[in-house]
């Protein structure tokens, strides 16, 4: 059959992306480090990874790396030129050693002449099941930002610069840092059209060569790589800010939050258009007003009802734990927190589907506050600890908020302890401030681009029995760490961490993170979250607003109860007449101003009892039983 070629036309960047130009007009204008620069960048990453990389023995063991060797040698072949490293080739061994940590957290990060840039084809590709064969798939483009007469969205792309395209992401997945197979995939397959330039150089070539298939016919077309700098609304509040109280406490795959970023704007430029709005009033001091105060985070936050053949139900997008704006992490976690529960007063509570795809991470305890509101039980964060090396001894030893680790730090030269005492990031009191508000099942969907924060929760979800995980690939990202940029280092050791040259900048994994309850003291990095059920996504899902997932999603609520417990007091002649109604519960048990009050037996329905307490503020606690089973709380504030 013949191949029908063709090149672009038509095409007509977004205009939220401001200036864009091709990859050849690009490179012609980027800047080089001098040998003195490199010098400098290759002893202070030495200086870090081998001072404060919380996961070096682990990433030792498991991939039978030294990335402390392999930057010696750099250093060392540094001190015998006379002139810098051809500058892609100092970048490409940088980049080589970081990626070989296979640690999202842990980042080289090109100068500023690369860095604020994003590489991109006008095209989004996905992978779908192919009905053809069994456990077959193919590669279509999803969204398509161009014209041309046969490349649509749908089509099948199979050769990509005349390699067949599962080895184009085969190869691709391998330059990427993910911490599994399923993770390098994903990331692989991201990066073949949008590759934001802060952990990966261009691309080598200026242009690809695709053979599609649409409607039985083959054809070729050929499009440039294009590249645009990235607005201040897609860097917002990935630099960590300083001087506030979350500031350390980031949980995130940096990249895969510029991807999604990136996306938006491509892609969605409405939405986009609209944080741009609200970022504007933010930053003018306007709060949000009509619509806008429903969702004052259009791009991360989103709800709906879902008919499905097993049922309605309710579903939650969240798709990053980062803040979109620059007001620091403290204000987006207040709204964060309370449009959620916004939205799950919007829901039907028969069941919820939380949706946290492709979700990189973001603020620590934006992941671990959300889990008390799905499920009776106390919530218990996460533990961080810090490896023990004379760097971090001092690191922990001049920070008030990190005296918790610096006894047990100072203590390892006695011990050889090889990490610290693990504390919470996230104080308990915090995670469990407001208690079970959903008291439906829960389903959570995920996938192997999540990361960090978004491992978190998903581990907490396991870890507190909330409900089964349903994922679109075999793991999770598994990336379990707080990760500091090079700026708090800086900030913490500035004798030891110099500045670094022309916008050059790294982040590393300085806190190690472990599980909780059954899984108390395990590592999240590297072995990730176990799953119920995988879900193949189809071309259904990708054109359908993914309506097999959501619909497989749906059936795992089949054979769970749905619970209710809810309470109203009448306080009259100094007694509080208490009415509970209850679903699916054989007792409550009713505390006040958490001491314990009474016992009710319970039927479906309503009942209603005295208490015997004096009337004035105070605080009434349910807890529901199916049997021996806790299964749902309820909090009622009284006057």
């Amino acid at each position: 059959m013949a191949t029908k070629r063709s090149f672009t036309h038509g095409y007509a960047p977004p205009a939220a992306l401001g200036r864009v130009v091709t990859l050849s007009e690009f490179l012609a204008t980027a800047g080089q480090l001098s040998l003195d620069e490199q010098k400098s960048v290759v002893d202070l990453a030495l200086a870090m990874i081998q001072g404060t990389y919380a996961h070096l023995p682990m990433k030792r063991a498991m991939h039978a790396i030294d990335p402390v060797q392999a930057l010696s040698l750099i250093q060392r072949q540094l001190t015998q030129l006379s002139a810098p490293m051809p500058e892609r080739h100092f970048h490409d061994e940088m980049i080589t050693i970081f990626v070989s940590l296979r640690d999202l957290h842990t980042n080289y990060i090109l100068p500023s002449y690369f860095s604020r840039f994003t590489a991109f084809l006008p095209f989004y590709l996905e992978e779908v099941a192919d009905g053809s064969k069994p456990g077959g798939t193919r590669y279509v483009a999803s969204k398509v930002d161009f014209t041309h007469p046969q490349f649509k969205p749908g089509v099948s792309v199979h050769h990509w610069n005349g390699i067949p395209i599962a080895r184009a992401v085969e190869m691709n997945a391998e330059l990427n840092a993910g911490s599994n197979p399923d993770a390098r995939h994903a990331r692989g397959l991201e990066a073949m059209t949008l590759r934001p330039m802060d952990t990966s150089l261009p691309p080598d070539e200026e242009w690809v060569i695709l053979e599609f298939e649409r409607n039985g016919a083959n054809n070729e077309i050929r499009l440039p790589w294009q590249v645009y700098e990235q607005s201040a609304v897609d860097g917002a509040a990935l630099a960590q800010p300083g001087g506030t109280t979350n500031a350390r406490r980031i949980g995130m795959d940096f990249q895969t939050e510029r991807v999604r970023r990136a996306k938006v704007t491509l892609f969605f430029p409405a939405v986009a258009e609209k944080r741009f709005q609200l970022n504007a009033a933010r930053e003018a001091g306007l709060a949000p007003s009509g619509d806008d105060s429903a969702n004052p985070l259009p791009d991360i936050l989103k709800c709906r009802v879902v008919d499905t053949p097993s049922g309605k139900f309710g579903y939650l997008r969240i798709y990053s734990f980062a803040p979109p704006f620059e007001g620091g992490p403290d204000n987006f976690l207040d709204q964060f927190f309370s449009t959620v529960i916004s939205m799950l007063g919007q829901l039907p509570q028969t069941g919820l589907i939380v949706d946290v795809r492709g979700n990189g991470g973001g603020i620590i305890e934006a992941g671990e506050r959300l889990l008390q509101l799905f499920t009776p039980n106390r919530i218990t964060p996460e533990r961080f600890d810090f490896i023990n090396t004379p760097v971090t001894r001092q690191i922990t030893s001049n920070s008030d908020d990190l005296k918790p680790w610096a006894a047990s730090v100072a203590q390892a030269v006695e011990t050889g302890s090889a990490y610290s005492q693990a504390f919470p990031l996230t104080p308990e009191d915090e995670a469990n401030d407001v208690g079970q508000l959903y008291q439906g099942p829960l389903v959570l969907i995920t996938d192997a681009l999540i990361y960090s924060t978004t491992d978190m929760f998903s581990a907490g979800f396991r870890d507190h029995n909330i409900g089964p995980i349903l994922g679109t690939a075999g793991n999770v990202g598994a990336g379990g760490a707080n990760v500091w940029n090079y700026k708090d280092l800086r900030d913490s050791l500035p004798d030891v961490f110099k500045p670094l040259p022309k916008g050059t900048d790294m982040r590393v994994a300085i806190r190690r993170s472990t599980r909780v309850g059954a899984m108390v003291g395990m590592p999240l990095e590297e072995l990730g979250v176990k799953l119920d059920a995988i879900h193949q996504m189809t071309e259904n899902d990708v054109f359908n607003d993914n309506a097999d997932l959501i619909a497989r999603a749906a059936k795992l609520f089949e054979g769970r109860k749905v619970r209710r417990l809810a309470g109203a007091v009448d306080v009259s002649q100094g007694s509080r007449h208490l009415k509970l109604s209850t679903k699916n519960l054989t007792r409550v048990d009713v505390y006040l101003n958490g001491r314990p009050a009474l016992s009710l037996d319970v039927k479906d329905g309503d009942t209603a009892t005295d208490l015997k307490v004096a009337a004035g503020s105070g605080r009434i606690y349910l807890e529901g039983y199916d049997g021996d089973e806790f299964a749902v709380t309820f909090n009622l504030p009284v006057q």
